[in-house]
């Protein structure tokens, strides 16, 4: 048996210890533990070593090129286009991959999006497409790259071979309670997207109460951490900080959220969902080298439409069928009137999850139908007895317990709400 270059109990220690890890170092834990000589203790014991004293950026760029060294990367140089691609930290809402990939493909730049699936109150891309019969999330990689060439937009599963230490990393890291550490945050993400080959990134960070990163500060220092990491990797990389104090759009849950991308590919669709699909499409655009294109005209004239159709199409799903509908609804009023000055994103997130719209751990199923409609947004004027929200279901024993969870959700109060003039806080580039 081969000697083994390290001990992991010398590297525990010396972050333990508050000392830089050396390249070396970390090459080795990574694939250590990706082999499996590294055990589940000890990988968590450096886990909380790395929380409780942090890391330097060439540690954290070091750690990144390792967990992408121990898997596959994709590789799209064959395509004739560029490709762009973005990356949400997650929120309540957050539909805003479907339309964006379609849009974005219009201008002949290809959109390798691959999604994951949710996790407790943030809803996941490949859930949402599922409810859409047919609709299959698993490519091949050839598949992946075909369907980019022929139509520009793929939206499916990443593959099991990228960044196969960040897979078991982000599962211990959920049961050891440290998932909350900037350095293992954006290391995860940004193995990911590198290994996915994409040559121009845009990071949508969530900040507000349904977001992983409730305050501006914590959330720029994030930003500006994968910015460099994708940077210093030779990926063109942005990131906007956005609103997540109160959910996007009107609805939550994967056939409403569904129906909701396809009005904002009509033309239609509530504002904030429509500038912040068009914020992003322009800086993935930008990115690219396309910067003198009319985003909001290719929603409206239907291109984008167009390629969302043929992009559904290309993965067996019907664009043209009916999207599944709950049999059991029950619908929130206001109990007073006045304005609506909060909504807030993490309860509702929350509510829709009990509703049966997420899952507590990664096998549990998800219902297509289940999810919350708002009737009305933070600013708004509302009277008592007037619906605020339907909750959807297809197991109304859900609706005492969703209800519970949006106690807190919602305030009525005074003459005006302290309502964001932009979903866009910041861009950092």
């Amino acid at each position: 048996m081969t000697a083994e270059a390290f001990d992991a109990v010398d590297v525990i220690a010396a972050k333990r210890d508050g000392r830089a890890l050396r390249k070396e170092q970390i090459d080795w834990v990574i694939d250590a533990y990706t082999r499996g000589v590294v055990a589940e203790e000890q990988m968590a014991a450096l886990a909380m070593a790395i929380f409780i004293n942090d890391m330097d950026p060439s540690e954290i760029a070091d750690w990144t090129q390792a967990m992408i060294a121990s898997g596959e990367r994709m590789d799209f140089s064959s395509l004739s286009r560029p490709t762009s691609d973005k990356h949400s930290t997650g929120g309540v809402g957050d539909k805003i991959t479907l339309p964006l990939a379609p849009l974005v493909a219009v201008f002949d730049v290809a959109v390798p999006q691959l999604s994951g699936r949710g996790l407790g109150h943030t809803g996941g891309t490949l859930d949402k497409l599922e409810s859409i019969p047919g609709w299959q999330a698993g490519l091949s990689n050839d598949e992946i790259l075909d369907q980019l060439e022929d139509i520009g937009a793929v939206i499916c599963a990443a593959g099991t071979g990228l960044a196969p230490a960040d897979k078991k990393l982000y599962a211990l890291r959920d049961i050891t309670s440290t998932v909350d550490c900037i350095p293992l945050i954006a290391s995860s993400i940004m193995s990911k997207k590198i290994a996915e080959g994409t040559s121009g990134l845009v990071l949508d960070v969530k900040v507000g109460s349904g977001a992983f990163m409730k305050d501006l500060d914590k959330a720029g220092q994030l930003a500006r951490t994968m910015v460099d990491l994708g940077k210093s990797a030779g990926v063109r990389t942005s990131a906007l900080l956005t609103d997540m104090s109160t959910p996007l759009g009107l609805t939550v849950g994967n056939a409403l959220e569904v129906r909701e991308s396809l009005e904002v590919l009509a033309g239609g669709g509530p504002a904030d969902v429509v500038d912040l699909t068009v914020a992003l499409a322009e800086e993935m655009l930008r990115l690219a080298g396309r910067t003198d294109v009319d985003v909001r005209a290719a929603l409206t004239d239907g291109r984008a439409m167009d390629r969302w159709n043929a992009m559904i199409r290309a993965q067996n799903g019907d664009p043209a069928a009916a999207l599944p509908v709950a049999e059991h609804t029950e619908v929130v009023t206001a109990s007073e009137t006045g304005v609506l000055t909060k909504l807030d994103a993490l309860s509702i997130g929350v509510a829709s999850w009990r509703l049966g719209a997420g899952r507590a751990r990664k096998e549990d199923p998800v219902q297509d139908v289940a999810g919350i409609e708002l009737h009305a947004k933070p600013g708004q004027n509302v009277s008592a007895g007037q619906p605020l929200m339907t909750l959807h279901t297809a197991t109304p024993e859900r609706f005492a317990r969703a209800v519970e969870s949006l106690e807190t959700a919602v305030e009525i109060g005074g003459d005006t709400a302290s309502v964001p003039e932009s979903i866009v806080f910041e861009k950092i580039s």
